[in-house]
This record gives C-alpha cells, sequence and structure tokens, in this order.
C-alpha cells in the first residue's frame, strides 16, 4: 500500500508523482488541479464544477465525440470530481495505451474550446442537477447547515453553485477561471502502475514542457475557527423520515488533531474512509452513537464524518430520528456521551479497536492501483503525499488523552450547530 513514489517538479512547474506496482499491466494516470469552491466568490459559485464539465466538451485535437470513444476503444475508463479544494480528472488504461490518456489530458489543460452553444447546452444540464439535489431532503438540510457553519468562507457554498449564479455565469466567466487556474504550476500529475519511473517522466515532459506556467490567482480566504454559539435552525419539506445533522468545526487537514479525530469519530459512529473514491465499509454497530441512538430506539439509522480540506472544514453527525421521538433527545444524547468522553475519555481497549478499523479502512481504499494513484494526488491537495504514506503510523501514535483533548477542543455543546428537517 505504501511503496516509495518519486516526485519530480518540471520546468513549468508541473509537479509530477509516479509511483511503480508492478502487480498488473494496468496505469492509473491522474490530474489535479488546485481550485475548487473554495476558490469562488459570491455572484459566481459553481463555476469550477461547470469548468470540470466543460473539459469534456473537447478541443481541436480531442473533440467530445473523440474522448470517450477512444479510451474506451483502449480498454481504459475515464471520470472527473470537482470539491472543496480541488478539481481533478483521471484514466485508468492497460499500461501500453496510457500515452492517449497523458495527451488528453496535457491538451485539454490549454486548448479546451468552450463552444458558447456548449455553454448554454451545460447550463442545462448543470441547472437540473442542481434541481434534482433539491428534491432530496439531505442535500437541503446539508445546504441549509453548510451555510449557517460558514459565516464568510466558501465552504458553505454547496459546490454546484447557486441556482441564481448558475443562470447569470457567462461562457467567459467560465474560460478565465480555466485559463486562470488550469496551468501546470497549479496542477499536480499523478500516475501509479506498470512502468519504468525513468522512462515514464521522459515522456511526460516529452509532451508537458511546452506548455508555459501562468501566475495563479492567489486565494484570500480567512479560515474560520470553532462555530462561535450553539444553534439549531430547522427546514420542512415533504419527507418520510426526520433527518437531523449536528456539525462541529474540524481542524484542517494538516493539523495534528486530524489523527485523533479520526479514531474519536471511529469511536462515536463507526469508521469512515477519507478516500472519497473507495471507501469500503465497516459496520458502527458496537460504536457509542449507534448504542445510546439506534439500539436504543432513538434514531434509525446514524453516521459520522469528516474531510481533509486546506481550511478547518466540519465534522458532521447525521440522524434520521425514529417517528415519534423527538430531535431534542438524539440532540441531548449525543451531548451527553460527548461530555463522558470529555471527563473520562475512552479506554484502551476502543483505542486499539479504532486503530484496527482505520488500519482495514485504509487497507479498502488501498486495493487497487486506481485508488492508490488518488491517495497521492487527494493528499498533495491539502498537505503532501507523505501524509498518506505515514497515516497509519500517525493513528498508531494517538493516545486516550489525545483522543479526550480533542473531543475537549471541538465538541463541546456551545460550538454545535444542530439542523432538523421535517414534514411540513
Amino acid at each position: 500500500m505504501t511503496e516509495p513514489y518519486t516526485k519530480h517538479t518540471l520546468d513549468n512547474g508541473l509537479t509530477v508523482l509516479l509511483k511503480e506496482i508492478h502487480t498488473a499491466p494496468v496505469i492509473s494516470h491522474w490530474v489535479w488541479y488546485r481550485v475548487g469552491s473554495r476558490n469562488e466568490v459570491p455572484g459566481k459559485t459553481g463555476l469550477s464544477h461547470w469548468v470540470e464539465h466543460m473539459q469534456f466538451k473537447g478541443t481541436k485535437r480531442f473533440p467530445s465525440e473523440v474522448l470517450d470513444r477512444e479510451i474506451s476503444k483502449n480498454g481504459g475508463h475515464m471520470n472527473a470530481f470537482t470539491y472543496l479544494d480541488w478539481t481533478a480528472f483521471y484514466e485508468t488504461m492497460p499500461a501500453g495505451k496510457i500515452d492517449l490518456a497523458i495527451n488528453i489530458e496535457a491538451d485539454r489543460m490549454s486548448n479546451s474550446l468552450f463552444d458558447p452553444e456548449e455553454v448554454e447546452s451545460e447550463r442545462t444540464v448543470v441547472i437540473s442537477e442542481r434541481e434534482g439535489q433539491e428534491n432530496d431532503p439531505t442535500f437541503r438540510l446539508n445546504e441549509a447547515v453548510r451555510r449557517a457553519a460558514f459565516r464568510t468562507h466558501p465552504y458553505g457554498t454547496e459546490i454546484i453553485g447557486e441556482k441564481e449564479d448558475l443562470y447569470t455565469i457567462t461562457r467567459d466567466d467560465l474560460y478565465e477561471h480555466y485559463r486562470a487556474y488550469y496551468v501546470p504550476n497549479n496542477a499536480v500529475l499523478v500516475m501509479a502502475g506498470d512502468f519504468e519511473t525513468d522512462d515514464m517522466l521522459r515522456r511526460i515532459e516529452a509532451v508537458y514542457r511546452k506548455t508555459p506556467a501562468r501566475e495563479v490567482p492567489g486565494c484570500r480566504v480567512e479560515p474560520e475557527g470553532l462555530i462561535p454559539a450553539a444553534q439549531t435552525l430547522e427546514e420542512h419539506g415533504p419527507c418520510d423520515i426526520t433527518t437531523m445533522q449536528m456539525v462541529w468545526r474540524a481542524p484542517a487537514g494538516d493539523d495534528p488533531d486530524i489523527f485523533p479525530l479520526t479514531i474519536l469519530d471511529s469511536v462515536l459512529s463507526g469508521p469512515s474512509s477519507l478516500n472519497m473514491f473507495g471507501r469500503g465499509s465497516i459496520a458502527n454497530r458496537t460504536s457509542r452513537f449507534y448504542r445510546k441512538l439506534v439500539s436504543s430506539g432513538l434514531a434509525v439509522a446514524i453516521g459520522g464524518g469528516y474531510v481533509t480540506t486546506i481550511d478547518p472544514y466540519i465534522y458532521t453527525l447525521s440522524a434520521f430520528v425514529s417517528p415519534g421521538r423527538d430531535p431534542e433527545d438524539v440532540k441531548a444524547m449525543v451531548h451527553q456521551e460527548l461530555e463522558r468522553i470529555i471527563l473520562d475519555g475512552i479506554t484502551e481497549a476502543e483505542l486499539e479497536k479504532a486503530r484496527k478499523q482505520a488500519r482495514a479502512m485504509f487497507a479498502y481504499s488501498c486495493e487497487n492501483i486506481t485508488n492508490q494513484a488518488y491517495w497521492l494526488g487527494y493528499a498533495s491537495m491539502f498537505a503532501d503525499p507523505d501524509w498518506y504514506i505515514t497515516y497509519l503510523d500517525n493513528l498508531n501514535k494517538v493516545s486516550t488523552e489525545d483522543v479526550r483533548n480533542t473531543a475537549a477542543k471541538y465538541f463541546r455543546p456551545e460550538n454545535c450547530l444542530t439542523g432538523i428537517y421535517s414534514s411540513n
């Protein structure tokens, strides 16, 4: 899982991470850009996600109808993701066909067309995607909670953007965003699989060396501290069951507090994976919140988790409240259990179990070449690749006192925001 990788920086600033894995004749090729919803301003939200869509509309060399066809014809698959801090594109291919992926990504780094008709067509697609999500009570609650959890930071806006912005964003807005951030000195190219490092580096350099670096706009956002006061917000709409979210500020991804938080998350709600691409699954029936909320009949299901980000984000506990039960009772039970941990900590047995679960989840998230390439790029977006390489070692250093201190630092009731979505 943690075989050595090599890191190179080309003259134009492109970071290249190469990891040889000779278990199968396959290569996974990723290009990560340091741009996401964090880089957007009010009135222009959703730009990063929409630009990702436009990258599949083609260049002169690789028109839209060619991209999927050529990748599929050569036995590969491709996809892309936009998130808070980054946008990523990948192709996983037979090793002998990987030059196609390299050439596609190098070309659309600079030469995407942003045809006005395609922009308007994709406007309809993105707005429809947004409206479809609005039919989901969980999305509506999540959007309301995030807006309340961040007073000024762009993390408070959904990645897809505000609907009113999606109607007014222009082709020039999209193209300027693309030209500003899709440059080699703002990108990390990751490759894992069956290749020889020196040969692959020469091939990458041959394709990218003519792509010029450009100045990248600064991101002038201020991280937000703990949620300053307890707050409860309510949303109403058609639904079959009452949904709750309780959120607290979580540390930034490169903060050492992330590791005791991982243990605490496992103890409270069951283990979760930071690899959004390949998660794995472990039952949470022995977690404290499951026993207190689900086994007691207060909730039908619970789940907790966080993501690693450049700036502090949020830890979220979600619960589906049992019919006829009061959400306030769920909230009270959660705070009671957290107070118990703040006062008494967790046991050594809980700590060791959480470590074992974390190791298992980590193994699931590294089970194929695509996932391992993902990890190197993902860690580079908020820290560096060594964060991923040393992840288990850092978890093994966590003590029960570290977990107690982390609970006391972040999970007090006065720093909690609660959202409740119920029927009209």
